[in-house]
């Protein structure tokens, strides 16, 4: 399984002869706008860090046989030929399986409304890997690779330290850290490093990628 991060929450995993992109928002890199040969763009929320309006609609243009996915609101907003899943809900590409994972975004303040929030689980070549979106709530069994959200307006560094504990990944590389300046970025994934549990922490940068592959 060969994962790469174009900027923040933008993601994309490539096993078994399939590419997945997840997350293609605002803070991502230009790059991810001009990828080709997507089997499935996911989307797991409405936020624009996590999805770039302007720039999203030539990406699916580009990838015209690609399984649009998204938490129901969204997938509801953009219309078709996006296609909304819930928690446990499965697509299967052939060979990867893509299942939806959890409901809600994390609170960010009492007074801002809740809106949903689906993590996606990707199943291939006898990996699973987990991205949460924005949210800490969910903690699926079985994941091997965990994109883990490092920082945001709705999590302390005690909660990431939790979340990453309670998953129990046998590898973890940091999404959504755009909003941690390269000053202080030591100061969270140490604490991660410290005290999550997890030997194979893989800290990435923007536009970087690694290969995992199964125990």
């Amino acid at each position: 399984m060969q994962i790469t991060r174009f900027g923040h929450a933008a993601v994309l995993v490539e096993a078994s002869g399939r590419r997945v992109l997840i997350d293609p928002g605002t803070f991502s890199s230009d790059a991810v706008f001009g990828l080709t040969d997507l089997d499935a763009v996911v989307v797991t929320h409405q936020h624009p860090d996590h999805l770039d309006r302007e720039r999203v609609p030539g990406l699916v243009a580009a990838n015209p046989g690609a399984a649009l996915l998204a938490d129901p609101s969204t997938a509801e907003e953009l219309g078709a030929p996006w296609r909304g899943h819930v928690d446990g809900d499965e697509t299967d590409l052939g060979g990867l399986v893509v299942r939806a994972a959890g409901a809600v975004h994390a609170e960010i303040l009492p007074s801002i409304p809740l809106i949903a929030n689906v993590g996606v689980l990707l199943q291939a070549e006898g990996l699973t890997l987990f991205h949460p979106g924005d949210s800490y709530g969910t903690a699926p069994d079985g994941v091997d690779v965990l994109a883990l959200p490092l920082g945001a307006p709705w999590a302390k560094v005690s909660e990431t330290v939790d979340f990453l504990s309670r998953v129990a990944p046998t590898t973890a590389f940091p999404i959504h850290d755009c909003t941690i300046s390269e000053l202080a970025y030591g100061t969270y994934w140490t604490h991660v490093a410290n005290h999550g549990g997890v030997d194979d922490l893989r800290r990435l940068g923007q536009t970087e990628h690694t290969e995992v592959a199964p125990a």
